[in-house]
């Protein structure tokens, strides 16, 4: 299968639609079994997935590094066709006794020094195509987060970089340094936050990797009242947008997204999709999944074309709707 491609930066193409594959292994329930894991994902790369995104903590208590691992066993046989994306400078703090855990940052040039020999080993591979600083690091300044990533790409051990959760100030002076390709950040039409940004990428020539597309999946319409999730395993437990009061809230939301379905004769995931991928050339998302036709689903949200008024009167009702809340990150630990 083919799908339509995009560019990332300067020279970086991957497919319109990514592959999220932390819920394999965290945060999404308990982890999908791994020779399970292993075969959704090579599937993705058969249905014309070419952009797969992980990251160096995805994993479990027991095996922080998992999904990696995955990752790496499963894209093997057709790494030269595909683009792994992975991230450093992040860590759960699993001592603290709260859930979702609290995140720890830590971007020293040693860190990620290790960091990447570590993901390159996991990944089985000699290269990582994108690799994110997956949060700022207070204690860091982005001119020396840059001059490491600069120093990597001359060694060959990266070919691109990006930052997720980033602000203007922090992209401008890591920019200036080492040339950031994209940006990785929470974005859909229940958190549209970083619209702000969207001047400056625009400006800089940087992509937008949008995580979380579909709010955590409640955009998909198939969550209502009395949904029952694993407070141990699955972050949604304690994500707002899942409680019985937010989806009577929310009502309003999933019926604009079911009219344009209806008249596009596509799902409401596609439409949460198409409407970002639709509104920039830049804007790629990475939903996740753990189902063969969710998998297929999100990829042909790709096919589904808005035009630019269709994109701009869901902005506009989106602008004048009530909403709930909705989950916004795992904090991260202030620097003491």
């Amino acid at each position: 299968m083919w799908m339509q491609t995009r560019r990332l930066g300067k020279d970086l193409t991957v497919s319109a639609v990514g592959l999220g594959c932390m819920g394999f292994s965290h945060a999404y329930g308990a982890p999908t079994e791994e020779k399970e894991a292993v075969r959704m994902i090579r599937l993705a790369a058969e249905m014309g997935y070419t952009f797969f995104d992980t990251a160096e903590v995805y994993g479990t208590p027991e095996d922080p590094h998992v999904n990696e691992r995955l990752v790496g066993e499963a894209l093997e046989p057709c790494r030269n066709h595909v683009v792994i994306a992975s991230k450093f400078g992040l860590g759960f703090d699993r001592e603290s006794g709260v859930f979702p855990y609290p995140l720890l940052p830590d971007a020293r040039p040693e860190t990620i020094r290790k960091s990447v020999e570590g993901s390159l080993r996991r990944l089985r591979t000699d290269h990582i195509d994108l690799y994110f600083q997956h949060r700022i690091d207070p204690k860091v300044s982005p001119e020396e987060v840059a001059g490491v990533m600069a120093d990597l790409i001359k060694e060959g051990k990266i070919t691109h970089w990006g930052i997720s959760e980033t602000d203007e100030e922090y992209l401008r002076r890591a920019h200036a340094v080492c040339p950031v390709t994209a940006v990785e950040n929470r974005y859909s039409m229940m958190a549209r936050h970083y619209e702000s940004l969207f001047p400056v990428l625009e400006e800089l020539g940087v992509g937008l990797v949008a995580f979380s597309p579909m709010a955590n999946g409640f955009l998909t319409g198939r969550y209502g009242k009395g949904e029952k999730f694993d407070a141990r395993y699955d972050y949604r437990a304690s994500m707002p947008q899942f409680t019985d009061a937010a989806v009577e809230q929310n009502q309003k939301l999933l019926e604009l997204l079911n009219r344009m379905a209806e008249e596009k004769e596509a799902t409401p995931a596609q439409i949460s999709l198409a409407w970002m991928i639709c509104k920039k050339p830049w804007i790629v998302p990475i939903p996740g999944t753990r189902r063969e036709e969710r998998m297929r689903e999100n990829a042909g949200a790709a096919e589904v074309c808005l035009t630019p008024t269709e994109v701009r009167v869901l902005d506009d009702a989106l602008d004048s709707m009530e909403m709930s809340a909705v989950f916004g990150g795992t904090p991260v630990k202030k620097a003491v």
